[in-house]
Order: C-alpha cells, then structure tokens, then sequence
C-alpha cells in the first residue's frame, strides 16, 4: 500500500491537541490505557498536548502528562483519579463558538486560562463519549476534533440501527432481537423476549446494546441461563440486544481516511486464548488473546473484507476512522459484526497494529488523524 505523507512546515506555530479520556461508561479503563498509549507517541516536536480525564462520575480533570501511569497493572485497569492532578478542579472546552479557550476551576480560587485548544482528540468508548454526546459538544462549541460526527458515532453505538444500515447498505448482518427497556419490566414481556430469543437458536449472545465489543456481554449455551445474562448485560445498559450465534472465523478490518478518501488496512485475524467461549473483556485485555495479522486469506478474501469495510465506513458516513469486524462464516460470505468508531489504541488494540503492517507506524497514525481533524471544517459538511 502507498503511503504519502505531507511535509510539516517548521515556521508554522504547533497545534494544540486536548487529549480528551476516561468517562462515565463501564469501558473507563480502557480508554486510559488508549490515551497513555496516544500520549506516549504523539510526536511532541509537532503537537502541543493538554491531558483531560473525565471520572467515571463525570469531573473533567487536569491530568499528569505521565503516559507510564495509565497501564494496565497486575491485570488492574488504570482509572482518571489516579492521575489527576488535582482532586477538586474542574475542567471545561470551550462553548461558544469561536473560542478556544480552556479553563481550570478551583474551589476558592479565580478561574484559570489554560490556553487554546485547536484540536480535541476524543478517546473515550462508549456512551457519554464514543456515542456522539462528545461530538455534539464539540460541534456546539465549533472546535474541530479526531474521528466521527454526531450521527455517524450515535448509530455506530447502537448494535440495532447500526445492523439496521448495514442491511440497507447491502451488507450481511446476522439474526437478532431487541430488548427495550418495557419489554423486561412485565411477566408477559419478559415472556415475549424469551420465546423470541428462543426462536433464534442456540448459542446466543446477550449484549448491552450501546456499549463496546468486551463488557457485559454473556454467551448463552442453554436458554436456563438467559434471565441471567440479560440482568448482567442491563447493568450496562437498559436496552439490549440478543444475536444468534454463528460459526465462522472472526476477522477485523481498519479503515482511515486519506486525502483521497478512506483506504483499508490489511485485516487481522482473532484467535481467542484458550479456556475463552468467545472474545469478552478478559480474553481482549489480561489474557491478551492473539491478533494475527495480516489475517491467513485468500487474495480474493482480502479483497473482499477491505471492499465491505469501505463501504460500512461510507454507509455511515464515517470521518478519520472506523474498524469494521467481520465474521467469515463456513459458506465462505462475510457478515459484519459490529463497526467501532473509536477503536481502541492501547498496546495490543488491532487497529494501530493492522496499519502499522500496512504501511502506517503508530505515531503517523496519530500524526494523520490530528491533520485530517484540522483539514476539515466545522459545522455542518
């Protein structure tokens, strides 16, 4: 794969980039390890960096530029309070649009300037941050930003009207039910959700429905276990989806966004470790299942995997980034998973990784999403 790259101008001042992580979803820790991850490689001759944790209670934070304190440790995940800098300040992006100003709150104290911003990078997953609520706040305020808008990151988040365009794109996705938040609040409803997942077949699998690829989410082998898994996937989440199970290879797809539109990476092939039904959080991030890549197909299946993951990125109309997971199932078709419109990109994430075999190191990763934030303009587009 060609890969070109623009020259910095060494006159030019260095933009400022608000590293923006952590939040209010069950996916907290992860999204530290990503930002340490980013903080550690984003070229510092070329980029300013301001650090901002939101807790898991949603305090935004001056954090410590200090990307060895946001690693997983002895399988413990990182979490913003341990590296902010201060307990009791308050951060706040700016809100009117036009002004770039950053500004830290303290009890007792006059509000402090910290500067302009002229790019946020959001590396939040999940909701209040992956689902296009960030997004919106930025495009409020008219600051450009890393990755996805509003619609694109919301339907993206959500497992049902994300398969819902896929399908209509012409994409495969598997069978599925919905389970709202009403349909599991009477007998005759909770009756109804299980004759329907029922109907789908064994293996199921329970997911919070607006929520990352890893947490709550519970592989069902005997319909005994359902009202269980369905309890475990609403502590994350009030809406759910049940998927049938399929039997087929699991393979992912990068995709990012060039100067003359989005390219796809090689693919990357997940191996679960042994003792893991299926790809869930421990398997993703302790155990550190293997991630082949390149992927072992055929010249033909690569071909096609980068095709469909193309088109998934247009068909929601993604900007920056997406990856785009993919069964390839025993008759030899591709059915899309899931699309993830901020991948991950700690150590072992597969996005940075299947760019890096395809031509693209981590740092220019980094490098060529902050430049296609700032190409790009605000508002409506």
């Amino acid at each position: 794969m060609s890969i070109e790259q623009t020259s910095p101008n060494p006159s030019a001042p260095k933009p400022r980039v608000a590293l923006v992580f952590g939040g209010r979803s069950s996916e907290h820790g992860v999204s530290v390890v990503t930002a340490g991850s980013v903080l550690k490689a984003i070229d510092r001759e070329k980029y300013e960096v301001l650090p901002i944790g939101i807790t898991p209670e949603g305090r935004w934070a001056l954090v410590s530029d200090e990307p060895a304190r946001m690693a997983i440790t002895d399988g413990r995940m990182p979490d913003v309070q341990g590296v902010a800098e201060a307990v009791d300040g308050q951060v706040a992006l700016p809100v009117a649009p036009g002004d770039r100003e950053v500004l830290l709150s303290e009890p007792g104290n006059a509000p402090k300037a910290l500067g302009e911003v002229d790019v946020v990078f959001p590396l939040l997953h999940g909701p209040w941050g992956e689902d296009g609520t960030l997004q919106g706040l930025l495009e409020l305020s008219g600051v450009p930003y890393v990755g996805n808008g509003v619609l694109a990151s919301a339907a993206g988040m959500d497992k049902e009207f994300a398969k819902r365009i896929l399908a209509s794109h012409g994409l495969g996705v598997g069978h599925y039910t919905i389970v709202r938040p009403r349909d599991w609040t009477t007998e005759q409803g909770r009756a109804d959700v299980r004759e329907r997942a029922a109907a789908l077949g064994l293996p199921l699998f329970v997911k919070p429905c607006r929520a990352g690829s890893s947490i709550g989410i519970t592989k069902v082998k005997d319909l005994a276990d359902l009202d269980a898994a369905i309890e475990e996937a609403r502590r994350h989440d009030p809406k759910l989806i049940i998927e049938a199970g399929v039997s087929g290879r699991e393979v992912e797809c990068g995709v990012l966004e060039f100067e003359d539109g989005p390219r796809a990476s090689v693919p990357a092939e997940v191996l679960v470790g042994e003792g893991f039904d299926f790809y869930d959080f421990e398997a993703k991030y302790i155990d550190s299942s293997e991630v082949r890549i390149p992927a072992e197909l055929t010249a033909e299946e690569v071909a096609e995997i980068q095709r469909q993951a193309v088109a998934a990125f247009e068909a929601f109309g993604c900007e920056g980034l997406a990856r785009v997971d993919f069964f390839l199932l025993e008759d030899g078709t591709w059915m899309i998973n899931e699309i993830n419109t901020m991948p991950g990109f700690t150590p072992i994430s597969a996005y940075p990784k299947m760019w890096e075999v395809s031509g693209v190191p981590y740092a220019e990763l980094i490098d060529r999403l902050l430049q296609t934030a700032l190409r790009r303009s605000t508002g409506l587009r």
